[in-house]
């Protein structure tokens, strides 16, 4: 009977993983039962920025760290990091997601990992189901989704039953709640979005005061420090288990425009402001933050308009603008917020801000106060530039904060609390039914649909119905006004007609819930109604930004960049190491398309070297012809008159590797990136004074015959012949950077200096020599052995969480 007994136990839960699966299954059909996939902008840039070490892995077996494809050159490890003890973890991933299909795999394992979350909080298995389908049908993550923002997803997905671990481990489950917490911050941390796992360590302060105070009431200081304890032991395995990606990103960072350092002391543009010692600017920072009127897109998803686009693929729109104004909403964005853009707003569901407020109300446990804390955080922090003082201590005093843009972003923080909050309240207006839940009902249904109604009758509250820069150009031109006046009447249908929206669903739910409290509708029957309110609600919503139209037939993937007449003619080359300059691609550097085909100048990553983003700044922006010549930029693509594109031939480009004849020192940074400005790269080198050591700086007048030039290449390691009838200085057009790289001259190591700024030069000695380049840092090795042995501890922490209650109860049975 024992075996019934468990299976009987089991069974909602198998059931409700079952349920997961299907509705994962049927929101993405019919596309995913005919074989689509999604096709995402950011996947379709990683891929074509991933190509050239995808194919070397494919070709040789042998995993590149360095890829010359993208900003003249730069490591993989945020391009396509991969190492051996990701296979372990990339494996139980997938055991996780139940090797479904994408993107049905992403939902199903969103949901999973909240379940767990809220069956951690001492819910039933009915309300952490409810829970489950709140948090993963936020439109954010549908959004993210879309947009191809994969890893953050996957992260924000293992992020839930992280916590979980942290619940049960406070709650004297100390083996459980540290292998749960190890294991699945091994898998998030393994996800490698830094940003959304710095978030959410708000909500694991805040949780972990709430529980010392819960625990520190009940007089259980030494339940506590266990669990505290336990915990640090498992952030240790969890860090061990990804230490080559975290500490190869932690150093390769300080090399990087987000580690700001760039030695440059002046501005790069006029009337610019000097780059900060170390992170990013903090215009680059709140570049994208949520307008503080924006904020109510939590409870009304258009409440500026959802996402960037069009205003004439809005039918409220369109039956609401005068007829003199509808021919131009085709010309006029539907998104009039604070933002630059955006692909959709953060909308947490309508019913779910009714439960939140609710839990606000009823809930008497510290862990309230940490879900509203972090909450109201985020949300101020989401405001950015439109809340600098808070932003402005935050990027000043927080480590690492002022590493990471689109504070925006931040807002994921709420839409993981306020279901929690949400849940919490339902499970407690149920279980409890008495008066003082009721009452929280109508004071809650009373603001949120307060908020709707007024949004509806007054919806100018809301602020105006036109952008910034709409209204600019209305101060500029009065002539638009008519214009504008037009497209805020038709901007203020979209909004209206969402805010009826959100004010229905409410009504609904708190007239499904007041029933329910009164006795006249079951309990079940209520929470199934419910759940089929949210997903109505919140899946529709998420339809307009996640629906068929994002799917194509999978040879698009296969096939991402269908070569062109121009990518043809420029691979006829002979000699395929040479760069390219896309100068029709709009913004060339952010650009990856030309890095699928060949070595860009340009590319497509929001981690550029911090010197290359100087001299992109100082040099290339404006067209320096001798700094495209050092970087050996062979080829433009160039756009015609006529709307195409064509080719151009570079004859001054000056090859992988050059002799000089003269060395011009400089004492600095700003000196080096001035020299620049005049210099013949043909004839000088440009070298900081603290690389004196390595470069004779003797002037050498060039003898006929001299020569060095470069007989193989893989991206990790270039190989080059060398003839000179006396020591020389050699340029490579490689780029440099300061660690990793083994330099050998006929096999004895050499050390290699900087010059030009940004590229590699070295002293040759009279005669021939071979010099070879390979990228092979020693730290992998080590910091993969650490990783395989965190990896197996977590392992047996698991078991051991597993094993010992067994035994234990078992022992019990026998007494």
């Amino acid at each position: 009977m024992n075996w019934k007994e468990n299976l009987k136990k089991a069974l909602p839960y198998v059931l409700s993983v079952v349920f997961f699966a299907a509705v994962s299954y049927l929101y993405f059909a019919p596309e995913i039962f005919e074989g689509k996939v999604l096709f995402q902008h950011d996947t379709q840039q990683g891929i074509a920025i991933g190509q050239e070490a995808k194919a070397f892995k494919e070709a040789t077996g042998e995993t590149t760290r360095w890829s010359n494809t993208t900003f003249s050159g730069m490591p993989t490890f945020q391009i396509s990091p991969s190492y051996s003890n990701n296979d372990i973890i990339r494996a139980i991933g997938h055991i996780y997601q139940l090797w479904m299909a994408s993107p049905a795999s992403y939902l199903f394992m969103m949901m999973v990992g909240f379940f767990i979350f809220m069956l951690s909080m001492r819910c039933k298995w009915y309300y952490a189901v409810l829970g489950a389908i709140a948090y993963t049908f936020s439109s954010y993550f549908f959004i993210i989704i879309q947009a191809g923002h994969i890893w953050k997803f996957i992260t924000l997905a293992y992020i839930p039953p992280t916590l979980a671990g942290i619940v049960w481990a406070y709650r004297g489950k100390y083996l459980l709640g540290g292998g749960v917490a190890a294991h699945f911050a091994m898998l998030q941390i393994a996800s490698n979005h830094i940003q959304m796992t710095y978030y959410f360590l708000f909500v694991i302060v805040a949780m972990v005061v709430a529980f010392a105070v819960e625990l520190i009431r009940e007089k259980k200081v030494a339940q506590f420090l266990k669990a505290s304890g336990v915990l640090a032991v498992a952030a240790v395995l969890a860090v061990g288990a990804n230490l080559p990606s975290l500490y190869h990103t932690q150093k390769y960072s300080k090399e990087t425009m987000r580690g700001g350092h760039s030695e440059l002391t002046q501005p790069a543009v006029a009337g610019g402001v000097a780059k900060p010692q170390s992170g990013l600017s903090k215009d680059y920072i709140t570049q994208w933050s949520y307008g503080k009127m924006e904020t109510f897109s939590l409870l009304i998803p258009n409440v500026k308009g959802g996402a960037s686009g069009m205003l004439a693929s809005q039918e409220a729109a369109v039956d609401a603008a005068p007829a003199m104004v509808r021919p131009y909403l085709s010309q006029v964005n539907s998104y009039w917020g604070d933002q630059p853009g955006t692909s959709g707003p953060v909308y947490v569901g309508a019913i779910v801000c009714l439960l939140f407020v609710m839990g606000c109300i009823t809930i008497k446990s510290p862990i309230k106060w940490a879900l509203i804390a972090a909450t109201i955080l985020s949300i101020l922090l989401s405001w950015g530039k439109n809340f600098m003082p808070l932003t402005d201590w935050f990027i000043d005093n927080f480590p690492m904060y002022n590493k990471f843009r689109t504070v925006s972003s931040i807002l994921v923080v709420a839409e993981f609390c306020m279901p929690v909050l949400a849940i919490l309240a339902l499970k407690e207006f149920f279980e409890k039914h008495d008066a003082k839940q009721l009452r929280a009902l109508y004071i809650a249904t009373g603001i949120t649909a307060g908020v709707a109604l007024l949004a509806w009758i007054a919806p100018g509250l809301f602020g105006p119905f036109t952008s910034g820069y709409e209204r600019d150009m209305v101060a500029q031109n009065a002539q638009f006004g008519v214009l504008f006046d037009g497209v805020a009447e038709a901007r203020m249908a979209v909004f209206k007609t969402d805010a009826m929206r959100t004010l229905l669903f409410v009504l609904v739910a708190a007239v499904l819930l007041f029933f329910a409290g009164k006795g006249k509708l079951q309990t079940k029957w209520a929470l199934l109604v419910l759940g089929v309110l949210l997903i109505a609600d919140m899946g529709v919503v998420n339809k307009r930004y996640l629906n068929g139209d994002s799917f194509v037939e999978n040879r698009r993937l296969k096939d991402p960049f269908p070569m062109t007449q121009v990518d043809k003619y420029i691979l006829q080359d002979p000699d395929p190491n040479y760069r390219v300059f896309n100068l029709a691609a709009g913004d060339p550097f952010s650009d990856a398309r030309t890095s699928y085909y060949h070595k860009s100048v340009g590319g497509y990553h929001a981690a550029k070297l911090a010197r290359y983003q100087d001299l992109i700044d100082r040099q290339l922006s404006r067209m320096s012809l001798p700094v495209l010549n050092m970087l050996n930029t062979k080829y433009f693509i160039v756009p015609t008159q006529e709307g195409g594109v064509t080719v151009e031939h570079n004859p001054d480009a000056m090859g992988n590797a050059w002799f000089v004849e003269h060395v011009q020192w400089v004492d600095n940074a700003d000196a080096e990136m001035a020299a620049l400005d005049t210099f013949d790269p043909a004839y000088t080198a440009v070298v900081d004074r603290r690389f004196a050591e390595l470069i004779d700086d003797t002037a050498v007048t060039h003898t006929e015959g001299d020569n060095i030039v470069l007989t193989s290449y893989k991206p990790n390691e270039l190989r080059y012949k060398s003839s000179a009838t006396q020591p020389r200085v050699a340029v490579f057009s490689e780029i440099y950077f300061p660690w990793g790289w083994q330099v050998t001259i006929d096999g004895k190591e050499v050390k290699e200096a900087r010059a030009n700024y940004v590229l590699r030069a070295l002293n040759i000695p009279a005669g021939e020599h071979d010099i070879v380049f390979r990228f092979d840092p020693q730290s992998l090795a080590v910091t993969e052995n650490i990783a395989f042995a965190s990896i197996a501890a977590i392992f047996l922490l698991l078991i051991a969480a597993v094993a010992v209650p067994a035994v234990a109860r078992k022992r019990c049975a026998k007494a």
